[in-house]
């Protein structure tokens, strides 16, 4: 199967409506938003296009979905979703409010590994929960000496897991599994590591693992929930990233073995978000999608090495560690000059759009993200405008 990054030509990409397309003006190289510039999977279109044609446009179920992933996560992972640990939800950040509200209080503190998806620091702090940052190292991985202070103290000398004067408790750990945006795949090890402590700590994870299916040659996946002490644990998991269906809604909250009971409690309305054609399309991805998948992979591995060959040639000083999984490059822009934010010097002089980093929280100055899910022609474009800016 060929590559779906070279399928779509310049101006089939710009009459696309979506968010990537639309916020910036046209002469700007968008570079940005998570959203890959690649046709529909076959398989994923023609389960679409018979479902219009049937009229087939009703509320949402989540039974296919269950299956569906169970069968991907089987083949690819070795792991059994089952369908009473499983629940329908419109979408992975919803799911994990959802699951939030399940086993934290107002009040509550959720620990987070920054840099990290801005969207984690929105929907805590909106829900009336305290964020508290456990940063990752400088090669990006998980500091386990951090994470402990952090479930231990809240981070800021507050109270711990077991609460402190102001009655606030560090109650939660948001995994970010592959890690958005440096890209990492956390191992087999430092997984069981963050079991321990959070064990120990009396702290609840919750593990986001959109981009699970996007790990490139080199690395492995291991869902969270097979992790040997994950009993009380939970994971939301969807196909929209891999398969590029952000329009199409839906998601699938996973509860350890011990945590069902609390996932039976998600309110029933929860269920009634998902599209019906989002189902529709993300369980053809992930029983039918296989294929278009390893050619999609194989096609960004081909764009890492190029990122870092066009980083090398045009831009040696910023600094970039070639990614693990996620379509999305970390790069480090300080030793260029361009302040906190090089994402608005290379939009304002370059006239091409990456995510700023001081989004990301803390370790996010002087950063940048870009997003290489493109052809190769417009990441080479991408990075020769970038250094036009500097």
């Amino acid at each position: 199967m060929s590559n779906p990054l070279r399928q779509c030509s310049p101006d089939e990409l710009r009459r696309r409506t979506s968010a990537k397309w639309r916020v910036h003006p046209a002469d700007v190289l968008p570079m940005w938003i998570a959203e890959m510039d690649v046709p529909l999977a076959a398989p994923v279109a023609e389960a679409l296009h018979e479902a219009v044609a049937a009229g087939d446009t009703g509320y949402a179920m989540g039974d296919a979905y269950v299956e569906a992933l169970d069968g991907f996560a089987g083949r690819h992972w070795g792991w059994r979703v089952r369908p009473e640990r499983a629940a329908i939800v419109p979408d992975v950040m919803a799911g994990v409010v959802e699951v939030l509200k399940l086993i934290t209080s107002p009040g509550d503190a959720v620990v987070v590994n920054s840099p990290v998806y801005p969207p984690f620091y929105q929907f805590v702090a909106h829900m009336g929960r305290r964020v508290v940052e456990a940063p990752l190292t400088a090669e990006g991985r998980l500091d386990m000496d951090t994470l402990a202070a952090a479930f231990r103290t809240g981070g800021d000398g507050g109270p711990g897991a077991n609460g402190g004067e102001d009655g606030g408790r560090v109650a939660a750990y948001l995994l970010c599994s592959p890690h958005n945006p440096t890209g990492t795949v956390h191992t087999a090890q430092e997984l069981a590591a963050v079991t321990e402590l959070a064990a120990g700590s009396g702290v609840r994870v919750v593990a986001d693992e959109i981009h699970a299916p996007l790990v490139l040659p080199g690395a492995r996946h291991i869902p969270y929930l097979t992790v040997p002490g994950t009993e009380r644990a939970f994971s939301v998991l969807s196909a929209s990233k891999a398969w590029n269906l952000a329009g199409l809604k839906a998601a699938m909250t996973v509860a350890g073995a011990e945590s069902s009971g609390e996932l039976a409690r998600m309110p029933e309305e929860v269920s009634h978000g998902p599209s019906h054609l989002g189902v529709i399309g993300h369980v053809a991805a992930l029983r039918h999608g296989d294929a278009w998948l390893e050619a999609l992979l194989a096609g960004l591995d081909e764009n890492r090495r190029l990122l870092a060959d066009l980083l090398k040639e045009h831009l040696p000083e910023v600094g970039y560690r070639s990614h693990e999984g996620t379509f999305l490059a970390w790069l480090d822009c300080r030793a260029l000059g361009l302040g906190d934010d090089p994402a608005a010097a290379f939009l304002e002089r370059g006239r091409v759009a990456l995510i700023p980093g001081p989004a990301f929280g803390t370790g996010g100055a002087g950063h940048a993200r870009l997003n290489l899910a493109t052809s190769p022609e417009n990441l080479e474009e991408a990075v020769r405008r970038m250094a036009s800016a500097v």
